[in-house]
């Protein structure tokens, strides 16, 4: 998400709270976002975040398109990461939600459980599926419903510096067969070998981390199939034992510094990105900008663990993800607007890997080519590791977004010994459980 969608959007679970009421009414009440003249011409709303560069490559496939389609006119509604989440759930509230909405993370099943999203299986015609990975197209089918299309793929792995380990005297680690003690030694040798400020890893929790270590600790990751909590309390338990015990040695951060960087950092405020750390979990469509950040060549490795667990803990993720709103007049041209962006070779010729790499193999073959020794580096090693990932997503139901702020903040509380390890796993589960309860 990451990214995916950025992750800094799960904090707008409170505006999405606010709405919920009129959310489960949506799908009931009238309305809708596109407009239509009498001459049989129709107007799309495009809604989505990023910054100028995305929005003038996206206006790219968007006039694209509209010269496929003269009778369709695409109104882009881009906006600020910040305010997006804000923005949309307000608009979704009103019934004024854009025909093409962008999301990332929990937010399809979030918004489809509400019966803000559209079946899409209503316009298979117009959004065919078949050349899109099965498993990409997981992220968006819950409830027995497609809500949302991929834009594309990545994977939750670590980020190594190649530079530090040198200059630390410590090899890289065969990330076939690592465990995490092998990660904690590791990041403990960077550290005493490296001049001050310099760690062996960044801290490494955050909600998709204890997702991936719970799936390779059990089986199961955050969630359960029917909206429930998965993750057990001593496996929460264990992985904060793990992260204090690093914090207090050195391996990773005092608890002051993760604390300043919990929130979410640009890729050039990170450790990584100043090149100040060996390893960081991270999603892999960051490493063009941690790479022009650190300037250091840096590399992806499968997360440890994955070889000595019950079942592996990576996955395939959608970056992003397109819905069309429920209450849209003009589904079918709605669905025709996902069909190009997700489908077209012509779209992703402007796109390219800007949403993730396109999850339809043949579009990613026709746009290789085209691709920068960064971005060709991320579709490597997804293919390297795409048959050993666990095919086995759950994606969090309504009310999850908030996990991750759960999550970082009993993490401080943990790192600054506020709170003892066990005592912030069960409140994990607690929380969790009461944010999906609501």
């Amino acid at each position: 998400m990451g990214h995916l969608m950025g992750r800094g959007a799960m904090r707008r679970r409170a505006a999405i709270g606010v709405t919920a009421a009129a959310l489960l009414a949506v799908s009931a009440c009238g309305g809708g976002s596109a407009e239509s003249s009498d001459s049989g011409e129709v107007t799309l709303r495009f809604a989505w975040w990023g910054n100028d560069e995305r929005a003038r490559i996206t206006q790219q496939a968007i006039d694209a398109f509209e010269a496929e389609h003269p009778d369709i006119t695409v109104e882009a509604e881009p906006l600020d990461f910040e305010g997006y989440f804000d923005r949309l759930a307000t608009s979704v509230a009103a019934r004024d939600a854009p025909d093409v909405i962008t999301l990332g993370g929990a937010y399809p099943r979030e918004y489809g459980d509400r019966g803000a999203l559209l079946d899409l299986s209503t316009v298979a015609e117009q959004l065919p599926t078949d050349d899109i990975d099965e498993a990409a197209l997981s992220n968006g089918f819950f409830s027995g419903v497609q809500y949302s299309i991929p834009t594309g793929v990545n994977t939750y792995c670590v980020v190594v510096n190649p530079e530090v380990f040198a200059a630390a005297g410590v090899p890289l680690p065969d990330d076939t067969t690592w465990t995490w003690d092998d990660f904690v030694a590791i990041a403990q040798r960077i550290s005493d070998a490296s001049p001050e400020g310099t760690y062996g890893a960044a801290d490494p929790t955050s909600a998709d981390t204890l997702d991936l270590f719970a799936r390779q600790r059990t089986g199961s990751g955050l969630y359960t199939e029917d909206g429930g909590v998965a993750v057990e309390p001593a496996t929460a338990a264990e992985w904060w034992t793990m992260t204090k015990a690093m914090s207090q040695s050195g391996a990773t951060p005092p608890a002051t510094l993760t604390a300043e960087l919990g929130g979410q950092p640009s890729p050039e405020q990170t450790l990584m990105g100043r090149g100040l750390a060996g390893m960081q979990l991270d999603w892999s469509n960051q490493l063009t900008a941690l790479r022009t950040a650190s300037g250091a060549p840096l590399e992806l490795l499968r997360a440890p663990g994955e070889s000595d667990g019950v079942a592996p803990g990576m996955w395939l993720q959608a970056s992003q993800s397109y819905a069309v709103s429920s209450t849209s007049e003009h589904p079918e041209e709605a669905a025709m607007l996902i069909d190009f962006l997700v489908n077209s070779e012509e779209a992703a010729s402007f796109i390219l890997a800007d949403r993730g790499l396109p999850a339809n193999a043949e579009v990613l073959e026709a746009i290789t080519p085209q691709l920068d020794e960064h971005t060709t580096a991320q579709a490597e090693f997804i293919a390297e590791i795409s048959e050993d990932v666990n095919p086995d997503l759950v994606i969090g139901p309504a009310g999850s977004t908030e996990t991750r702020n759960i999550v970082i903040r009993l993490n401080d509380e943990v790192l600054f010994d506020r709170i003892s390890v066990d005592d912030a796993a069960t409140s994990l589960v607690d929380e969790v459980s009461a944010a999906i309860a609501q």
